[in-house]
């Protein structure tokens, strides 16, 4: 039974909640003033203890917690891989905490979160795909503080059921030509010297992500692999014998493995191996001109990366989108010679790295290299390989009783590298005769250049 009591010209109620302190072992109230009539408080603490009778009840001093320090508890509750960690921080510091930090979690309402979102929907320096991992980071945050027992409610609908439809946009792309991308290459030869050049074929010919590729170790590249898996994981034991059966066995076939990803500790620390993205270890067969390439760049480098970067340091350290990937697919001036200001004084100086005119290469000035591995995808889908083969190549699991059943067969991975070589083929016997690629800031491989001259002549007998 609620308690009234008379505090002035109006009424003040009192309940139990149920609860006890967790030291004194006595009974915690609640409260609430300002009723008009006694009538009337007794009826709102009736409804009070209904709702703590069938475990509606959210106390005021729970509700009371503020968003800013619910923000700084609940980042310690998720489990999540460290990127998504950094990004989820990210969320909460630009947006979610400046704009709920000061505010009860009980507090937030409905029509303050719609107005909200259209706020976000507003901002010019945010994009849809953006704007929907802020709103997701927040709505997990409002299940969780329901779990909590901090409010009856999320203020976020799970389901819109008014408002104007509005079509989610898409990212436009254009087909991946390989015209194109033998163009990058031969920029990023220009710019970056051999390894850019076969950076840039392993990136479209394997489809790994950027990070991955800036973590590849030469222990996990052909002509290496598997051979020289350092086999770090005992529960991995068949695994590692499988792969020396199926990839270096009476048939090989060259592969690189994909186990690390390079990354920097929450965005800014050190740099370090982690997991691939979802945990995706694969194993990537390459086709012949590939593996032909990498043999070539390990034996001229000692680097343990396989991709060195220009001063042949990582390349997690190097800005590599901007100082590497803008250049190679944007192109730049020729750079003989620079300007700079010295002790108040304009001078022009001979440049360290001296380069030539590299050209923008079309359909690719100011688009991100992660294009690469969606141009991938189009490019085994184009050549009718079996779902599982491409989305087990591209990283990816297939949901459901096709993905249980299935799996990825030697057979299926031949075919992968055959059709890769038959199109390199192709536009290798399109090249004119006596072609040559442009000039390395780095001296090139020795045989390189014969090699190059005998895909020309491959492709071209292939297409005779």
């Amino acid at each position: 039974m609620p308690y009234p009591e008379q505090r002035g010209n109006k009424w003040r109620v009192r309940w139990n909640t149920g609860k006890k302190h967790p030291e004194t072992g006595k009974w915690l109230y609640d409260s609430k003033g300002g009723f008009d009539t006694r009538d009337d408080a007794i009826a709102y603490g009736l409804d009070r203890e209904s709702d703590i009778r069938n475990d509606r009840y959210i106390s005021r001093r729970d509700g009371s917690v503020l968003m800013s320090e619910y923000c700084r508890t609940w980042q310690q509750t998720i489990r999540v891989g460290h990127l998504r960690r950094r990004n989820i921080a990210s969320y909460i510091k630009l947006y979610i905490e400046p704009r709920w930090g000061d505010i009860a979690v009980a507090d937030i309402r409905a029509s303050a979160y719609r107005a909200w979102e259209l706020w976000l929907e507003d901002q010019p320096n945010i994009g849809d795909r953006y704007r929907g991992e802020i709103l997701l980071v927040f709505s997990m945050m409002m299940d969780d503080a329901v779990d909590d027992g901090l409010r009856q409610s999320s203020p976020v609908q799970k389901k819109k059921r008014r408002g104007q439809y509005v079509k989610t946009k898409r990212e436009r792309k254009r087909p991946m030509l390989i015209a194109d991308v033998h163009q990058l290459a031969c920029n990023a030869l220009a710019f970056w010297g051999f390894p850019g050049y076969v950076y840039v074929w392993t990136s479209v010919m394997t489809g790994m992500r950027p990070a991955e590729l800036y973590g590849l170790r030469r222990e996990y590249c052909t002509p290496n692999w598997p051979t020289s898996d350092p086999r770090i994981d005992p529960a991995e034991e068949a695994r590692y014998e499988d792969d020396m059966e199926r990839y270096a066995g009476a048939s090989p076939m060259p592969a690189i493995r994909v186990e690390w990803q390079h990354q920097r500790a929450g965005g800014t620390g050190a740099p370090g191996l982690y997991p691939p993205k979802y945990e995706s270890r694969r194993t990537l067969v390459v086709p012949d001109f590939v593996a032909e390439l990498l043999e070539m760049l390990l034996a001229s480098h000692e680097s343990e990366w396989v991709f060195p970067s220009i001063n042949g340091g990582a390349l997690i350290n190097a800005n590599f989108t901007y100082h590497y990937w803008r250049r190679i697919a944007d192109g730049q001036e020729a750079r003989e010679v620079f300007s700079r200001q010295w002790r108040g004084r304009q001078q022009t100086v001979d440049s360290r790295r001296p380069l030539p005119a590299i050209p923008a290469v079309p359909g690719w000035q100011g688009k991100r290299q992660y294009l690469t591995r969606h141009g991938h995808k189009e490019w085994l889908d184009e050549d009718g390989h079996s779902r599982i083969a491409v989305e087990t190549r591209m990283g990816h699991e297939l949901a459901g009783v096709e993905g249980l059943y299935s799996n990825v067969t030697p057979v299926m991975e031949r075919a992968v590298m055959a059709s890769l070589q038959g199109r390199w083929l192709r536009f290798a016997g399109t090249l004119p005769d006596g072609w040559e690629p442009p000039p390395s800031p780095t001296p090139l491989p020795e045989r390189f250049m014969e090699w190059l001259l005998l895909q020309v002549k491959a492709g071209k007998a292939a297409s005779a």
